[in-house]
């Protein structure tokens, strides 16, 4: 069994509090790790603030170098990597696999963002006052950046804050989750192999209380968060004015399936959303809008595939479901399940608890006021429902205090327009799932789903201050 040495200053320390790292699914233990103490963190953010001047003034060449070497270094290694991720967060290997291919692809293309960082020339003769000169705009790193990073995506979500970080120039403090935080530190190692100064990166787990210091303390600049709506919104609450704040929160993410779909690639594509990590995904798909004229042939097709589901162990590559993270969690689904039928709900195919596993699970009849529809469940757990006209579909998609992403299949053009120009959410994807990302578009919600956005380009430029250079008309300086 390894042990994992928390890492910061340029080194990897233990401390007074060992944390237990344990299998979701065998409930083996699986590593040893530790929780960086108060004094701990402290010396991390000292480590970080003595090296924000040389970060910021790295040259381009230098952050490049250090990005594609992780990359390269975290695909040697790729195997290992989803093991860890397999193992610490019961996800299924396949798509470990899929997440660590995805960091690779993360370190990449920040590597090829730091190559262009944001700088834009303006005129400035518009009006009179302004003749006879011109502006140049040139963005800055802010400084200090916290990362709060979840479960779910172990590796990638943590590598979506660290890797604009360095693009940007700016030094970085990551608190990885608790139940999850083998792959980070498994990637400081990686890191520490860099020219980046020591301090730069810094990977601590810690309990709530010392966490909570990334939020409130003012030397850290800008606080990227992943997570809950509750938490990540009383985070903003918390954290001081002058504090930039990133929110990636949830969502119920909604799919439209019109009449003119194709049923097979929807099927296909809707499987994969629906359960994929036991739906414990922002972008999970959730609700499902089926037009009418279709209704009963997509559902039964629906719980069809979903009865071929293999379940079993998440390090098995023939594995598509296993157990989510804690059974406090999926005692939760139950009670949600339970309370829905309770008001009327009809459970199609699913529907029970063992352990820290609930089966993929199909409802109907829901109503827009039960947690199963209203919330983020979180878990393997859709509802199917039925519409007559697409104005009313996309009514149904918007009848939610969330508006991360939304699926849409159709063969219509009107309808992909009206979708996008209709439905409130950060993204509308066609003829594909809700779940589906690729890590250099934007990526963010709106409503209760977060602040700002994520995706290489668009973080970067999150974690940087614009300059403003006015000067005379070159041809005024001969």
């Amino acid at each position: 069994m390894e042990t994992y040495k928390i890492y910061y200053g340029g080194q990897f320390h233990e401390t007074p509090l060992e944390l237990e790292v344990k299998s979701p699914f065998s409930q083996q233990l699986i590593a040893k790790t530790y929780l960086a103490t108060k004094d701990d963190l402290e010396k991390a953010i000292q480590a970080a603030l003595a090296v924000e001047k040389q970060m910021a003034q790295l040259p381009t060449y230098v952050r490049y170098q250090a990005l594609m070497h992780i990359a390269n270094r975290i695909r040697e290694n790729q195997e290992k990597f989803a093991h860890i991720i397999a193992s610490e967060a019961a996800k299924p290997y396949r798509y470990a696999m899929g997440e660590v291919q995805r960091a690779i692809q993360t370190f990449t293309v920040a590597a090829e963002e730091a190559k262009r960082l944001p700088y834009e020339y303006i005129t400035l003769d518009w009006t009179k006052p302004g003749e006879g000169k011109e502006g140049l705009v040139k963005y800055f790193p802010i400084g200090l950046v916290a990362g709060i990073s979840p479960f779910n995506f172990p590796l990638n979500l943590a590598v979506h804050k660290i890797a604009p970080a360095i693009a940007a120039g700016n030094p970085i403090i990551l608190k990885p989750s608790r139940h999850t935080p083998l792959s980070t530190l498994e990637l400081a190692k990686i890191i520490d192999e860099t020219d980046l100064p020591k301090g730069a990166v810094s990977i601590v787990p810690t309990d709530r209380e010392v966490g909570n210091i990334l939020v409130t303390d003012p030397r850290i600049k800008m606080l990227s968060f992943t997570g809950s709506p509750a938490v990540g919104w009383e985070m903003k609450r918390q954290a001081p004015p002058k504090k930039r704040v990133l929110l990636e929160l949830g969502g119920n993410a909604g799919i439209i399936v019109s009449k003119t779909a194709d049923l097979d690639l929807a099927l296909k594509k809707i499987l994969v959303g629906a359960y994929a990590y036991s739906g414990q995904v922002c972008i999970h798909a959730q609700r499902i809008f089926v037009h009418k004229d279709i209704f009963d042939k997509f559902t039964q097709m629906f719980i069809d595939a979903t009865k071929r589901l293999r379940e079993g162990d998440p390090t098995d590559p023939n594995t598509d479901i296993s157990s989510m993270i804690e059974e406090d969690a999926a005692k939760r689904v139950e009670n949600w399940v339970n309370e829905a039928v309770e008001q009327g709900a009809k459970v199609l195919y699913g529907g029970q608890r063992k352990f820290n596993f609930f089966q993929p699970t199909i409802l109907t009849n829901t109503k827009s006021n039960m947690k199963v529809w209203a919330l983020e469940i979180f878990g393997p757990v859709v509802l199917v429902e039925q519409f007559e006209t697409f104005e009313q579909a996309v009514d149904m998609i918007n009848d939610s205090e969330y508006g991360l992403q939304a699926g849409v299949f159709t063969d219509s053009y009107k309808e992909m327009s009206y979708a996008f120009n209709n439905i409130v959410v950060g993204g509308v994807i066609i003829n594909d799932v809700p779940t589906f990302r690729v890590d250099h578009m934007p990526y963010g919600g709106v409503k209760n789903s977060g602040f700002g956005r994520e995706g290489l380009k668009y973080s970067i430029r999150e974690q940087m201050e614009p300059r403003l250079l006015v000067v005379p008309n070159y041809h005024k300086l001969q």
